[in-house]
This record gives structure tokens, C-alpha cells and sequence, in this order.
């Protein structure tokens, strides 16, 4: 169906069952316990009142849910975005003033409307230059940065910042600090999590219990956390002594806000709305597609333009902050076993009606007992074989794999995925400019060739066959040159090149030059330049140009045809 393509939620809910709603709502739940007071942090870390956080949990995950084609993928606001939100308005502001949240507002609308149009422009395809290990790196090292954020968290110290640089003084300095009720809630609440994840399942099953509803049971171990320390801070007054909360939080839902109209605010912040926006779509595909990996689903990159741009108009027009797929929270959410992106809009609605009635509860919630689901959620992503395995492959993929390991864990994660980027493009860019190159000869008896250094191979000192095993394209179009005119100057007997093309796929505008100048200098030299197994499309092209009309060969469809076409006179007289 066509409009599904624009409606991700018309592919999946026409087969919505009980079940798939059972797991939605018991992730929802998990999720909804740990979104909100990550949206007060979040907000407050932005420079905004707590409430600003609250209210972009809201609408954008409903908005999602309708756009989004990630199944697991939990959007809200995150920290990366806070901070750039941070830095956008700092400069033009007063943190917490009337203009500061209209900027916010503004910053979100602007995003949103970026990220519609690269989707209607089909842009996505930005996502392709994330390469497997680049991905792999960043959810490993994002991972291992979450962990080393959430342990000040469970001891009870103060150290702040989002990566491990900055993070391990404070770690260090606040040793000595740490508090002992904020360890064992932490502490107790780890492991807990830890063993019912490893082992509950079993012993229920071993009990007698199905393993759906075993499973499900295990789902809701981190609800049993909360309560339970939740309970004991409530009756113990912990929040006295010194176990840290999540506090008040205001209460009350958002109407419709309009931004602002000034267009001069508008191209003040342009360059940062979409510097967020392109960090967040990065980061957003980047775990949406490792998340998707895990379960054999796809995500559509142009539809999650289209899931993330709906997602930030939600937020500026309900006074939010702009948005992106939250790492910890989509792992969370994948983990509690969501299954559509109705999750998001179920817990889209537990925070709506958690801000209306559930506030006081929430304020005595232990930040420790939150930290403790995020480090057993995540622990899980952090892949070292993958590390070692693709060391053993590939030391180019390695390089761009590290590059971005060691940029996450001690920058920031948007420098570690710009640098992998960049660093995968630029390796791919020198291995094609040297591409593998073969000249070839014919097997005994057959009419196939193959590589000479390779394989015993008849050849002849009249006639060169080169595989060349890469498009031509600018990068590489010197290359050709000076390996056939190379060639060409240790053959003295050489009459015949044949270019052999099985593996070419393009032929640039550069290239054609040099393939023109190669066949003017092999033509000086009383050489003739031939082509064979020229694919269809690229053959195409070459007859929109004057190359053919002036080549000195011809161009044959199979080497063999070559092989035959260019044997000396001599040779087929005596057959």
C-alpha cells in the first residue's frame, strides 16, 4: 500500500494482537518509569524548567509511533541534544527566561522542519555511510560511556560529564564521599536486576510457569525494583540521608504553544537546528538499525527523516525541546521486549497521566535504583568480540572501528561517529584509488582466464589482458594510466591491450579522459586498445560519448571473443 510508505503504523497494526499489546504495555511501563525523570535531567541540563522535559516525552512519541518505522527505537529528549540546545541559546538568553524557552521552541520547530524536508528529499541515504564496524564502535563505546555515567549514581557522588575524560576524576575524587545508602540501594538494585535477568527464567520455568509468562514476569523485575525502593525511601526517609531523588516535579499538561515569528531569532539558530538535527538522525539510525539487527527488521532511513521531523514539530508546538532517539531508552525499551512503536505512545501516556497524579511518588524514586536498570540494559551492547573480530579482517575497518571508540569514549559521541564517517570514507576512497588490478591469461583447454601470478595460464607477448576489479572513477583514474602505459613499456612485442571490465561499474568523466588519453598514447605507440565484458549501463554511457568512434580496438563481449578475435594470422592459418 502506498500511503503505508508515508504510515509505518498501517503495515503493522492491521496484525496487532493481544500478545504483541501485552509486551508493548509492560515496556511502556519500564520505559515510562525511566523517561521521566531522564526528561527533568535532561531539560534542567538544557538550561529549561523540569516541566519542559515532561512535556517533550509527550506528543513527539505519539507522532512517532504514526511516522517512525523503528519498531524499538523510544524518542524524547536526550543529552546530546540538551547540551546543543545549551550552547544555541546560552549565547542569546538568560537560561530559564521567557525568550530561552521560546528559543527552545523554535530550535524544535526548526529541527522538525529540516528533518521533513531531507525526508521528502529521500536523504536517508546518509545513513549508508555508517559502516558496520563505525555502528558497532559507537554502540560500544556509547555504552560503556552510560555505564561509567550512571556509577557516580549509584554510589551517591557527585562527577558529571559525558565522557570518560571527564568523568574519571570525579569518579576518583569522589571515592572517598561515597554514600553508603545510595550504594546499597544501587548496589542491591543491580544485582537483583542482574540475577533475574540471568536466572529467573529458569527457575520459573523449572516451577512450572510457561516461558511467555516466565519471560514476562522477568520484564517486570525493574517495576519491582522501583516500588520496592521507592517504599523503603519513603519509610526510612533515605531522602534525608543523603540518597538522591528525583524531586518535585511540577504537575499539569501542556497546551498548544505557537513559536515565535521573528525571523531574525530564526536564522540565528538555523545552523544549530540542523546540526541537531543531523546528529540526532545519525544517532538515532545508527541504534535503530543495531536494534532492528537483533530482531532480523529493517529500518527505512528516508522514514525516519520523516518519524524524527514529526516527532520535534511535536515538541515545539507542546513547548518542549527538541528530540532524537535516546540510546539508554531505546535499549531499555528493546529490552523489555516492545514490539511496535505503539510502546512509545502507550508510555507517552503513563508520563501524561504520571504528571497529573503520580508526581509525589515519583519524587522519593532513587536516581540509584534508575541507574541500576540502565547499566543492566546496556551492559549487553557492549561488544568487545566484535573489536577483535574485526581486527583479524579487516586493520582498515579496525582503524575507522577504533577511531570512533576512542572519540566516544574520550569526546563526545557525535565527534566519534563524524570521525568514523569520515575516516571509513577516506579509507575507502584510498583503497578504490589503487584498486586490485590482474592481467590475465587463458586456462588450458577452456575459455576462461584467470589472474597469471595465480594460476598456470597460457599468454602470449602480443596481447595484454588487464582485469581491473573497481569502477573507474576519478580516484583511480590515474592509477589506469600508469599501469597500462606500464604495461604497455615491458612488452616490446605488444600489439593488442584489452581492458577487461566484469568488475566496472562506472565509468566518471575523469576516467573517460584518462581511458581517451590511454588509447592516444597506446595509439602512438603502435598499440590498439580494446574492452571486453563491458556491462550494459556503463556501455550506455560510453556510446553517448565520441570515445567509441575513436578507439583504436573494438570491443568485444567476452574474453574468449578477444582471445580468438586478436590471434596472430599465423596462428589461425596453421588451425
Amino acid at each position: 500500500m502506498k500511503l503505508a510508505r508515508y504510515l509505518p503504523i498501517l503495515e503493522w497494526l492491521p496484525g496487532y494482537g493481544r500478545l504483541t499489546l501485552g509486551h508493548d504495555l509492560m515496556a511502556a511501563v519500564i520505559v515510562t518509569v525511566m523517561l521521566i525523570p531522564q526528561s527533568l535531567a535532561y531539560a534542567m541540563l538544557a538550561g529549561l524548567p523540569p516541566q519542559v522535559g515532561l512535556y517533550a516525552s509527550m506528543l513527539p512519541l505519539v507522532l512517532y509511533a504514526l511516522f517512525g518505522s523503528s519498531r524499538t527505537l523510544s524518542v524524547g529528549p536526550v543529552a546530546i541534544a540538551s547540551l546543543m540546545t545549551a550552547a544555541a541559546l546560552g549565547e542569546l538568553f538568560e537560561p530559564g527566561s521567557a525568550g530561552y524557552i521560546g528559543g527552545a521552541v523554535v530550535l524544535a520547530v526548526l529541527s522538525g522542519l529540516m528533518l521533513m524536508l531531507m525526508g521528502l528529499l529521500r536523504l536517508g541515504f546518509l545513513a549508508n555511510f555508517l559502516s558496520h564496524p563505525v555502528i558497532s564502535g559507537f554502540i560500544t563505546a556509547s555504552a560503556v560511556v552510560i555505564v561509567a555515567s550512571q556509577l557516580p549514581h549509584l554510589m551517591g557522588i557527585e562527577a558529571g560529564g559525558h565522557n570518560l575524560l571527564t568523568l574519571f576524576p570525579g569518579l576518583v575524587s569522589g571515592l572517598s564521599r561515597i554514600n553508603p545508602a545510595t550504594l546499597a540501594i544501587g548496589g542491591g538494585t543491580l544485582v537483583f536486576l542482574w540475577l533475574t535477568r540471568k536466572h529467573l527464567k529458569g527457575v520459573l520455568v523449572r516451577s512450572g510457569l510457561a516461558p511467555q509468562t516466565a519471560d514476562i514476569l522477568v520484564k517486570t523485575s525493574p517495576i519491582l525494583a522501583v516500588v520496592v525502593t521507592t517504599g523503603l525511601t519513603w519509610t526510612l526517609a533515605l531522602d534525608q540521608s543523603g540518597v538522591a531523588v528525583v524531586g518535585d516535579v511540577p504537575g499539569g499538561l501542556p497546551g498548544l504553544v505557537m513559536p515565535t515569528l521573528d525571523l531574525a531569532l530564526w536564522q540565528q539558530l538555523a545552523i544549530s537546528a540542523l546540526l541537531i538535527s543531523i546528529v540526532g538522525f545519525v544517532e538515532s539510525v545508527s541504534v535503530g538499525q543495531t536494534l532492528a539487527a537483533k530482531r532480523r527488521q529493517r529500518i527505512d532511513p528516508d522514514q525516519e527523516l520523516m518519524g524524527l521531523g514529526a516527532a520535534n514539530l511535536g515538541a515545539g508546538f507542546s513547548g518542549g525541546m527538541p528530540v532524537t532517539g535516546g540510546f539508554s531508552r531505546s535499549v531499555v525499551n528493546f529490552e523489555a521486549g516492545a514490539e511496535t512503536p505503539a510502546a512509545g505512545a502507550f508510555a507517552a501516556i503513563g508520563i501524561a497521566l504520571a504528571t497529573l497524579f503520580l508526581t509525589p511518588a515519583i519524587a522519593l524514586l532513587p536516581v540509584a535504583t534508575l541507574a541500576a536498570t540502565i547499566v543492566v540494559a546496556v551492559s549487553g551492547l557492549i561488544d568487545v568480540p566484535a573489536v577483535v573480530r574485526t581486527w583479524r579482517y579487516s586493520r582498515a575497518d579496525f582503524i575507522a572501528m577504533l577511531t570512533t571508540i576512542l572519540l566516544t569514549l574520550a569526546y563526545s559521541v557525535e565527534a566519534g561517529i563524524v570521525a568514523g564517517v569520515g575516516l571509513s570514507i577516506g579509507l575507502f576512497l584510498y583503497r578504490t584509488s589503487r584498486p586490485h588490478s590482474a592481467v590475465v591469461g587463458r586456462v588450458p583447454g577452456t575459455e576462461h582466464f584467470r589472474n597469471v601470478r595465480r594460476h598456470e595460464v597460457e599468454t602470449r607477448p602480443d596481447l595484454a589482458m588487464l582485469r581491473v576489479d573497481e569502477s573507474l572513477y576519478f580516484a583511480n583514474a590515474r592509477f589506469l594510466e600508469d599501469c597500462v602505459l606500464d604495461l604497455a613499456s615491458t612488452q616490446p612485442e605488444l600489439k593488442d591491450v584489452v581492458l577487461v571490465c566484469p568488475a566496472v561499474n562506472l565509468i566518471d568523466a575523469s576516467a573517460l579522459e584518462s581511458l581517451e588519453a590511454i588509447n592516444e598514447r597506446l595509439k602512438d605507440s603502435g598499440v590498439r586498445l580494446h574492452l571486453s565484458e563491458v556491462k550494459g549501463p556503463v556501455m550506455d554511457r560510453l556510446r553517448g560519448t565520441g570515445f567509441l568512434d575513436n578507439l583504436t580496438g573494438q570491443i568485444y563481449l567476452t574474453n574468449y571473443q578477444a582471445w580468438k578475435a586478436l590471434e596472430p594470422e599465423s596462428e589461425v592459418a596453421g588451425q
